[in-house]
């Protein structure tokens, strides 16, 4: 968050649930699609285990500069497993269109010996990528693999090859793909975003020969790793190479994984520019960052007037917000904040906030070893509970599944409130920076997260389903939460 001195014009005042929200153009999906207890349509079950399958030999394929270690192994296992992946999709979703094996694997070590791999030195190039030049896909297994293994896990390398076939199918479909060579590379990162969530589906629907994953904390934490390999923040999607904030980027993998590879195809540019968050707003060098001091009384001051001006044309009586602890009398309540029925405060404990309002540094994991978040995610588990006292004032349960989702979903729509409408002119006021939805992703995928938990601070299930919820308060407004989620 930051405040407004540089954007936006005049406060907003608008009822949340009672019908009047403004929406954001684009929607992701139609409201009332969200099932607490599913990931696209598939139960959430904690109980399978996620990784490399046990027992399963190693596949065989040839691959260039290969050591034979771990990583290579790791990376040949997936190329293998995507394979049979893409020989059953592909045929059957585009007209019988035979899929092709990639003609050149290669693998290397950024931090060893160089060699040229499309056109280009592997002398510290920290990545994997697919070029068409050669049909080639390639990685890096001295940093890398091994870096996304260690924080994420093995998953998180499957995540970055998926995505990397994504573009060599990209390049075998052509139009049936809606790709040429004046689609935007957003376009194409998205799809390939797209195209990897599809075949984790694959994957978590127990048809993949090497790997297996649950519907729970596995495909959480592939969730988790798009905020690792999230553009920066500022970074414009309509620069050559971007491929998207961790907000986007999920979205993209969420429809993959939820419809399949032709929702994928379908991607186009007016979609793209329809919904990327980094385009609904422009913001100077500054302010891209826009970490603010949650203990600022100032701060503090301007973000309970947005919420405010969000949710007074409700009938709902709004709470008064405490900032002494997060126990509701003689409850223990939902620490780090607690909405108190009974006396009908919000109740923040500033310092444990603190600690999630710290931003992570450059590729450390949001929210794990003692890291933060960022200063969204913070406010944004009070404006959590907050809206617990919007839903008991007009009646709706506070308790339950739907409940936290109904939560997650005007959670978003504050955060719709907060973007920078018209860059003309400043309010004063505290509105979102580029970046904040990537924290609220993080913290939604959180095991203990506030966003899309009930009054009790039972969590939504799925991780899947907290953010399909979140993003349809943000896209659709109180008007998606009240058709999606009412009581």
């Amino acid at each position: 968050m930051r405040v407004n001195r540089v954007a936006v014009a005049a406060a907003l005042a608008v009822a949340v649930i009672a019908g009047c929200g403004q929406a954001v153009p684009g929607q992701p999906r139609a409201a009332g699609a969200v099932d607490a207890g599913t990931a696209g349509g598939l139960p959430i079950d904690n109980s399978a285990p996620t990784g490399p399958r046990e027992g399963v030999a190693d596949a065989e394929l040839a691959v260039e500069n290969a050591d034979s270690g771990e990583m290579d192994r790791l990376a040949v296992n997936v190329v293998a497993d995507l394979y049979d992946y893409w020989n059953e999709r592909m045929p059957a979703d585009f007209d019988g269109q035979k899929f092709e094996p990639i003609a050149r694997l290669a693998s290397y070590d950024s931090a060893g010996k160089p060699v040229e791999l499309c056109g280009t030195s592997t002398k510290g190039l920290v990545n994997a990528f697919y070029c068409g030049a050669d049909d080639s896909i390639a990685w890096d297994r001295g940093k890398l693999l091994p870096m996304l293994d260690k924080q994420f896990g093995p998953m998180s390398v499957v995540a970055v090859l998926a995505h990397e076939m994504g573009h060599a199918v990209q390049f075998r479909l052509g139009e049936k793909s809606n790709i040429n060579q004046a689609t935007p590379t957003i376009v194409k990162e998205q799809q390939a975003d797209c195209y990897a969530g599809g075949f984790f589906r694959y994957v978590a629907e127990g048809k993949a020969k090497h790997f297996t994953m649950n519907t729970g904390t596995g495909l959480n934490q592939a969730l988790a790793t798009m905020f690792f390999i999230r553009d920066p923040a500022g970074l414009s999607a309509k620069e050559q190479g971007a491929h998207g904030l961790a907000f986007d980027r999920v979205f993209a993998f969420q429809e993959g994984f939820t419809e399949g590879p032709k929702r994928c195809a379908r991607m186009d540019v007016p979609e793209i520019e329809g919904r990327i968050a980094a385009q609904e707003r422009s913001v100077s060098d500054q302010d891209v960052s826009g970490e603010a001091d949650i203990t600022d009384p100032d701060i503090f001051g301007l973000f309970e007037e947005s919420l405010t001006s969000a949710f007074q044309g409700t009938e709902a009586e709004l709470p008064s917000i405490t900032k002494d602890g997060a126990s509701c009398g003689g409850s223990a309540g939902t620490p780090p904040v607690s909405y108190c029925p009974d006396t009908n405060t919000v109740a923040a404990d500033i310092p444990e906030l603190v600690k999630i309002a710290s931003p992570p540094k450059r590729g450390e994991e949001p929210g794990v070893d003692g890291n933060g978040i960022g200063d969204f995610a913070a406010f944004a588990e009070i404006v959590s509970r907050y809206a617990l006292a919007v839903q008991k004032g007009v009646g709706a349960p506070l308790e339950g599944e739907k409940a936290g989702l109904r939560t997650a979903c005007l959670v978003g729509a504050w955060a719709q409130l907060r973007v920078d409408k018209t860059p003309d002119e400043g309010d004063g006021g505290l509105h979102i920076a580029v970046g904040d939805l990537d924290e609220a992703v993080a913290e939604l995928l959180q095991d203990n997260s506030l966003i899309a938990a009930d009054v009790t601070g039972k969590q939504v299930p799925s991780g899947f389903a907290r953010v399909e919820a979140f993003r349809i308060g943000y896209f659709e407004g109180d008007d998606g939460c009240a058709r999606a989620f009412s009581a």
